[in-house]
């Protein structure tokens, strides 16, 4: 088959949709599909003036760039997107030249360049919902703009039960399939631990953005109170973008009160990210909510290390309590602080959550994904028939 992945975020920009896109890519072409990716792509130095951090390799192989992006705020996180109408052409071209058998869109119904392609696509059209949110306005204000789009899907897939539960109600009378994200668990479950953090510290780690929906700010006042109890603890806190405010304050407390108890790193490598999850001795996610699915959670699990994450939609899909993680209230420092020193003080606890984990990741892996995901593309081009349209 000749697959599009169309992305609206920003490709040189770290991010779960964007790593999801990459990935499940890489898993067809391995099956021998021709799979193009498209999606806005910012210059370097647009990256370097707004702070960011990003490999060098982040455009992808077959890589197709369409357009810049602009930053918008998205349930507490930075979405940048593209909101270029002048690339409405480029799209149509594009689109009557390829002649993709499969469209698959992630996001479609985001700005501005997944509606263009499925405004121009006569290919059999799949789209993948990974949103989730408590707040529900942003669908119930779109919904009648989007909704001739929409209808144009041939498929819809959702990351999660809580993916599916968030846009369902909004778009009913479709049938969504549920198909998670996917990781490439041997390059996690092989990593070696990075030697300058195996020095009898107990590592716990947090990677992720540092903006609000992620939490840290949590996990920070967590640590200084595990701290206080105890200082065989280190931090260490992976991941682009600057702190907010709040985090901002907290580790100029912490670079005070505990000089080299907490270390950031800031963006690191592909290569290097497996190899911080195996120096963890405790992972902790303490997001607070609008998370769809917990891959850094299964990416924790498959390099075996015991995981406490907040107790939220999305991550409950992935963990299950006392068997191969322990979830702890959102927002809540004392039940964090509770559930790390519970795994830091019990090695029997500590190895059974991680070898629950591992199970648990296995289960995710994409060779299984892939397969999930390319079984569903040749159902949907059964039923829509060879060149068939939505609407």
């Amino acid at each position: 088959m000749k697959i599009a992945m169309v992305s609206p975020y920003d490709f040189a920009w770290p991010g779960g949709v964007n790593a999801h896109v990459s990935q499940l890519s890489g898993e067809l072409r391995q099956r021998g599909h021709c799979v193009r990716v498209i999606a806005p792509y910012s210059s370097p130095r647009s990256r370097r003036s707004a702070g960011g951090s990003v490999p060098s390799d982040s455009a992808p192989r077959d890589f197709i760039p369409m357009g810049r992006s602009v930053p918008l705020s998205a349930g507490g996180s930075k979405a940048r997107v593209t909101l270029s109408w002048w690339l409405y052409p480029r799209v149509r071209e594009l689109m009557a030249r390829e002649r993709f058998d499969v469209v698959h869109l992630h996001e479609p119904l985001a700005p501005l360049l997944p509606l263009m392609v499925l405004q121009h696509s006569n290919s059999v059209n799949i789209g993948t919902f990974h949103a989730y949110s408590d707040r529900q306005r942003l669908y119930r204000l779109s919904r009648r703009a989007v909704k001739r789009w929409q209808q144009r899907l041939h498929g819809r897939i959702a990351v999660s039960a809580a993916a599916r539960a968030f846009v369902s109600p909004h778009f009913p009378q479709q049938a969504y399939r549920v198909i998670p994200n996917g990781i490439d668990y041997q390059r996690f479950a092989d990593a070696a631990p990075l030697p300058e953090l195996r020095d009898g510290l107990t590592n716990i780690l947090f990677v992720g953005r540092k903006d609000e929906r992620k939490g840290l700010r949590y996990l920070l006042e967590a640590f200084a109170a595990l701290h206080r109890q105890r200082a065989d603890v280190r931090l260490v806190i992976v991941g682009p973008g600057k702190p907010d405010r709040e985090c901002a304050t907290l580790l100029e407390a912490a670079a005070a009160e505990y000089s080299g108890s907490v270390v950031v790193t800031g963006a690191v490598s592909d290569e290097n990210l497996p190899r911080y999850y195996a120096s963890a001795d405790v992972f902790c996610s303490p997001a607070t909510g609008g998370e769809s699915f917990g891959i850094v959670l299964l990416e924790a699990m498959a390099a075996g290390a015991p995981v406490v994450a907040s107790d939220i939609d999305g991550y409950r899909d992935v963990v299950d309590h006392e068997k191969n993680g322990l979830l702890a209230g959102p927002r809540d420092v004392d039940a964090i602080v509770n559930a790390i020193a519970r795994i830091a003080d019990n090695d029997e606890l500590a190895a059974h959550l991680a070898e629950g984990g591992r199970r648990t990741a296995w289960e995710y892996r994409w060779a299984r994904v892939g397969s999930e995901v390319e079984d569903y593309y040749r159902q949907c081009i059964e039923e829509a028939g060879v060149g068939g349209n939505a609407g």
